[in-house]
């Protein structure tokens, strides 16, 4: 019987959101991959993409470990030996579905963890320019920065979570040099150490609202304050869609990819994009084709945009129950 020795690796790993059902806890994993150690960075939900994501478990390797019998043990060897081992960008994008990509590895010692040795996360959020007051949502992502209790930023989990304040060390809105029927696609970035569940789409939802006018710029400060706002406004989060969770960052791990698997992935993702592309460009002769609208349409639809529903301020909203309301509810059921 061949024995196989293995070693503990990160990987670094893309995936495309629209097909992906998102990572799920540890705790809901198979057993099987439980056995093999395994973490993951971020919980990212059904619909949302990375570039960056991490995980962390034992993989097969092509090194020998020695006792001082000469014996194979299987065990770990020094993390630093690369020479000779299994590329495994190489081996596992081969058989992996098209739109999940490893994009490098990194051995790591056994106490690491994807999860708990993260020093910081990165997400990115994608939207159309159109009417948006960028100055305004700047100027309300920066009261984001430094540490704050967000709870009214996200989706509250009292059974497990009690400490909701978290640090942001990181805001800001750019333009890419991405266009579509002339509107401008822009990019929020939020970096931070840790962030709640749905923390980043919540915190999106609220800058649109600032960004149509709908809401004042000072309504973050009001919402971060638990003291005067302790039970959250109801609205909507932003869509899953557009977010990426861009970067993991961690001290000295640093990945590799052989040249041979950078090319084929770099080739991989170039037809992907050229494939959406194309779809896209079906999409914009659809546009095109669609029949014209009639003469009083026209003069109804002056560019303007007709809204749906009238607009409540979140501070008129109802409320979510408050944390310690949760707690209660939570303990009277024991």
């Amino acid at each position: 019987m061949t024995h196989h020795s293995k070693r503990y690796v990160a990987l670094k790993v893309m995936y495309f959101g629209q097909r992906f059902y998102g990572f799920a806890s540890e705790a809901q994993m198979d057993p099987t991959v439980e056995e093999s150690q395994y973490s993951r960075c971020g919980r990212t939900d059904k619909g949302v993409s990375s570039v960056g994501q991490v995980i962390a478990l034992f993989l097969r390797s092509n090194l020998k470990e020695t006792d001082q019998n000469h014996k194979i043990t299987g065990e770990l060897f020094p993390e630093a030996r690369i020479e000779g081992e299994i590329d495994y960008a190489r081996v596992l994008n081969r058989v992996l579905p098209s739109d999940i990509r490893t994009l490098g590895w990194s051995p790591v010692s056994i106490d690491f963890s994807a999860r708990f040795s993260c020093l910081a996360r990165e997400y990115k959020y994608f939207f159309w320019r159109g009417n948006l007051n960028l100055s305004a949502m700047e100027n309300a992502g920066k009261k984001f920065l430094g540490e704050h209790d967000f709870r009214n930023f996200c989706k509250m989990d009292a059974a497990n979570v009690h400490n909701y304040r978290r640090r942001i060390t990181q805001f800001e809105i750019s333009s890419s040099n991405m266009s579509f029927e002339g509107g401008q696609l822009c990019a929020i970035k939020v970096k931070g150490s840790a962030f709640l569940w749905h923390q980043v789409r919540c915190m999106v939802a609220v800058l649109f609202m600032i960004g149509q006018g709908l809401e004042s710029v000072d309504v973050i400060d009001i919402l971060l304050d638990i003291e005067k706002t302790p039970r959250k406004p109801q609205y909507a989060m932003a869509p899953e869609t557009p977010l990426i969770l861009q970067s993991c960052e961690f001290e000295d791990v640093k990945f590799i990819c052989s040249s041979d698997s950078g090319q084929a992935l770099r080739i991989h993702l170039e037809n992907e994009g050229r494939a959406y592309q194309l779809q896209s460009a079906i999409f914009q002769e659809a546009a095109l084709s669609c029949l014209p609208l009639a003469k009083d349409q026209s003069l109804l639809n002056d560019g303007t945009i007709k809204k749906v529903t009238s607009h409540i301020p979140l501070l008129s909203r109802p409320t979510e129950p408050s944390y310690e309301e949760r707690r209660a509810k939570l303990n009277s059921r024991r």
